[in-house]
């Protein structure tokens, strides 16, 4: 016996060893080994005897454990699994779908850029692009196409029209039994020739302009930039040259691979598509990018521009049909008279108005399809793309 008070014992939850309890092997006070039941391998022997709660002394917010050890069949984490953000591999996205955060921000693809098509959007994120950017800036591109177009292609055809020397040969040709050359037949198709060839670079040159001022004007309102339709054709004229420099040479390539066969040529027309808007937004090698986008992502560009082809090919199809009935039915020499030549000036310029969607279909779709190919090289968006413009 003793006349001195027995100790307290430890409340609940205080953190404070009980003497009573051994210590576990490591060192950690209130775990004398495992619950009862815990066997080698086998699960427990019946239901928890403890409540269905977190026990006394745990604390979900500061994650630790109390005095008193965890009852029989509680778990951590609670049921329900981690939250949000947490965890072992907290804020990592699940497949299937796209990585979110892939990229910084600011920097990375936006679903929602106007311009360029994320990669996995499919042809449907195409066509909305394509529309938007007709929808944006059809105010400005409508004028610059009839500018640089369809204006330059009516009048060399007027021209090609007017100084055809066919209608000479023809009754030459009637006049005379047995098959032979008209007179000045080969001086007329050489100054025809002459005429096609020098017009049609001067055609090409303004096209060009076209080109590159149409181009800033999706690009910039796509970034919510405004451009006005003077600005536009003033970038446009400090860029022609060198676009009209290539183009040339692409064309050279193409003809030259029609010509040795048809496929080749073809092969050339898809491969070297991306070649005018290289120029425009990188400025260096658009024949050999072009190649790389073209066999790096063959299914994908094939079938973009595939489709724009056939836009062109159908916008195009119809007023040269219409032109070509409308100006036989006015005669062999349409300007023979001020009439018939007042009618044939008209036919021709209808029908270039009416090839005005093709001209809209080419630029409009080669150049989101440009995008879409720069998206699955790296990271872009469409204000990384009016930077890299000018």
């Amino acid at each position: 016996m003793t006349d001195q008070p027995p100790p307290p014992t430890p409340s609940s939850g205080s953190g404070e060893p009980d003497p009573s309890v051994p210590s576990s092997p490591a060192g950690n006070p209130g775990h004398a080994g495992p619950p009862p039941g815990w066997g080698s391998g086998m699960p427990p022997a019946g239901p928890p005897s403890g409540p269905a709660g977190p026990p006394s002394g745990w604390d979900p917010a500061q994650g630790a454990w109390g005095a008193a050890p965890p009852p029989q069949g509680w778990a951590f984490p609670p049921t329900g699994g981690y939250p949000p953000g947490s965890g072992p591999y907290g804020g990592q996205p699940w497949y299937p779908g796209p990585p979110v955060g892939w990229y910084p921000p600011g920097y990375g693809f936006d679903p929602n850029d106007a311009l360029v098509t994320p990669p996995g959007a499919g042809v449907g994120g195409w066509f909305n692009r394509c529309g938007g950017a007709l929808r944006r800036g059809w105010r400005q591109l409508v004028p610059i196409m009839l500018l640089t177009q369809v204006l330059p292609a009516a009048v060399l055809s007027v021209i090609s029209l007017g100084l055809d020397p066919s209608a000479k040969w023809a009754p030459q040709a009637e006049s005379s039994a047995s098959p032979v050359l008209p007179d000045n037949f080969v001086a007329d198709l050489l100054s025809l020739l002459v005429i096609l060839i020098g017009g049609s670079l001067l055609v090409g040159l303004v096209q060009a302009v076209g080109w590159a001022a149409g181009t800033r004007v999706i690009t910039q309102q796509a970034a919510g930039q405004p451009v006005g339709l003077e600005s536009a054709l003033r970038y446009g004229l400090r860029r022609a040259l060198g676009l009209w420099g290539w183009t040339l040479l692409v064309s050279l390539l193409i003809g030259v691979g029609f010509c040795f066969c048809v496929l080749p040529g073809i092969y050339l027309t898809f491969a070297l598509a991306m070649a005018g808007p290289v120029y425009l937004f990188e400025r260096h090698n658009p024949i050999g990018r072009a190649f790389r986008m073209f066999h790096d992502r063959l299914g994908l560009l094939l079938g973009r521009v595939a489709l724009v082809f056939l836009a062109v090919f159908v916008g195009t199809l119809i007023p040269g049909v219409l032109e070509g009935v409308g100006t036989s039915a006015l005669g062999t020499d349409p300007f023979a008279s001020a009439g018939t030549a007042a009618g044939a000036v008209v036919v021709i310029g209808i029908t270039a108005v009416l090839a005005l969607p093709a001209h809209l279909a080419q630029m409009v779709g080669l150049l989101v399809t440009y995008a879409e190919q720069r998206a699955h090289e790296a990271p872009v968006n469409t204000a990384g793309l009016a930077a890299e413009l000018g």
